[in-house]
């Protein structure tokens, strides 16, 4: 099964790409196909280099894990918006455009927004 998890949100300050993510790694130990799409504020999620407090989640290492077996896709329009360049996110995270969301969209057994 293709899911499509696309997230809006902030990093940090609300919890949905926090469970977004969570959602997207328990997925992908069920062996599904998961392509995680981020855009607006999200894509600060990607940053790496992210130093957070000990025992406070970390965006960088959670999306880690979703790039060793699944996609994670970034808006580039929403990167240039935030200064973000190619060279400062998460290894595996990839610049991508509305074009290829539209096709993953299209692709998708199930297009989950959070």
């Amino acid at each position: 099964m293709q899911t499509l998890i696309l997230i809006n949100d902030p990093p940090y300050g609300t919890e949905r790409l926090y469970n977004g993510l969570r959602l997207a790694h328990a997925l992908l130990q069920r062996e599904a196909d998961v392509t995680v799409f981020l855009m607006g504020d999200a894509v600060s999620a990607a940053k790496s280099g992210q130093r957070t407090p000990d025992g406070f989640y970390n965006t960088e290492r959670m999306l880690r894990r979703v790039t060793r077996r699944g996609k994670v896709l970034l808006c580039g329009t929403c990167m240039d918006a935030r200064g973000l360049a190619d060279d400062e996110v998460v290894e595996g995270a990839q610049r991508s455009t509305m074009e290829a969301l539209a096709e993953a969209t299209e692709q998708a057994d199930k297009v989950l927004i959070f």
